[in-house]
């Protein structure tokens, strides 16, 4: 009997140790499903505040009073919505590079402003011009068909243009890592050979002939006054070489930065390139012709 009574103890025992055990794990079960859901709610949260800045800066950019009008040049607006901070960028396509009809001097100065030796970013820009026009006549140090076959490739140049800034790591010459450090200076959306000075960023600027950095930081800070800012400076933009500076003239296609931070901690971002409708009160006041999620430069 008394053996029988100790082993119904240990039993007991061990059936309490069980339940403690199973209850615990429930418990931790319970409390990281309850953090995960937080933590998705959070998230979900701060992406629509991010998708608000978006429609904020849109709605900005078609103000009618050119002095409250948000300046697509790549300065900051901060704004709150729902309790979240947001800080929203802005740049006019017409500020950058286009690949489709910048020369080879402008695309040479960018790939070499990448880390490229002069001669290898000239090829590239030689490859760069080749991929876009109609023919398959070789340009001087470019590429065509018979060099992307030696290379390996299994395709030839598009002749024809770019139709997205992605498609410039096909060619010839580029890399990911060059890539990815120049994306943000590319377009394809402003048809215009030479960058605006008005909306280009400290990079595009670097590039026009006789722009140092000391310059570059210096025609920054006279266009944020002269340009959008609280008083705006009486005296004109002008370059190195001293060719005015026109404000307007932008083009209806720009790219925007949203990031929104929520008091906990939590954040998400977004770059979208858009391009504006006729008017505000039309069915599409603006169009999204590029997306991306997460983190950009």
């Amino acid at each position: 009997m008394r053996k029988q009574q100790g082993i119904a103890l240990v039993m007991v025992l061990w059936v309490s140790v069980l339940i403690a055990v199973l209850l615990a794990s429930f418990s931790l079960s319970a409390r990281v499903e309850a953090l995960q859901g937080r933590n998705l709610l959070d998230a979900t949260r701060a992406r629509y505040a991010a998708e608000a800045g978006l429609h904020r800066a849109v709605y900005e950019m078609r103000s009618s009073n050119p002095e409250l009008r948000w300046v697509a040049d790549g300065r900051v607006y901060p704004m709150e919505f729902e309790g979240a901070e947001i800080e929203i960028e802005i740049y006019d396509e017409t500020g950058k590079v286009d690949l489709n009809v910048a020369d080879p001097i402008l695309l040479g100065a960018l790939f070499e402003s990448g880390g490229l030796s002069k001669p290898d970013a000239e090829a590239l820009a030689a490859a760069v011009v080749d991929w876009r026009d109609p023919d398959d006549l070789i340009s001087p140090n470019g590429a065509e068909e018979g060099e992307y076959r030696a290379d390996g490739r299994s395709y030839k140049p598009r002749n024809a243009p770019f139709e997205t800034v992605s498609e410039l790591q096909q060619v010839l010459g580029m890399s990911f890592e060059l890539y990815r450090e120049l994306e943000p200076s590319m377009t394809i959306y402003s048809g215009r050979a030479q960058p605006n000075p008005a909306f280009a960023s400290p990079e595009v600027l670097a590039l026009i002939p006789g722009m140092s950095p000391d310059l570059v930081q210096l025609f920054v800070q006279q266009r944020q006054q002269a340009i959008g800012g609280p008083a705006p400076s009486a005296l004109p933009l002008a370059l190195p070489d001293g060719s005015p500076v026109v404000a307007q003239g932008g083009g209806l296609t720009y790219t925007i930065r949203s990031r929104a931070t929520l008091p906990g901690g939590a954040n998400a971002g977004l770059e979208a390139t858009v391009r504006l409708g006729a008017s505000m009160v039309a069915r599409r006041p603006f169009r999204i012709v590029r997306w991306r999620d997460g983190e950009f430069r």
